[in-house]
């Protein structure tokens, strides 16, 4: 079984690739982060900490988000 690498920094570019594929996506539909947060019932820190790749996401907020973008949510996920 393939284990995780321990560092900080890996862990911080996964969050901030899946930020950068939120905001790309939210852009592309151009919709503003007020509008996506509001829609999806997430609190705006909330919102913005994910976007930015600030702060784990749960999977309801994902969830959530993707269905607001109108994507699944593995598209916010995967590379």
């Amino acid at each position: 079984m393939p284990t995780l690498p321990d560092d900080d920094d890996w862990l911080l570019r996964e969050r901030r690739a899946i930020g950068d594929r939120i905001r790309v996506k939210r852009l592309h539909e151009n919709r503003t982060q007020e509008s996506v947060f509001l829609a999806a019932g997430v609190a705006r820190s909330a919102y913005q900490a994910v976007e930015a790749g600030a702060a784990d996401a749960r999977i309801s907020t994902l969830l959530k988000i993707a269905h607001v973008l109108g994507v699944h949510v593995t598209d916010l996920l995967r590379n």
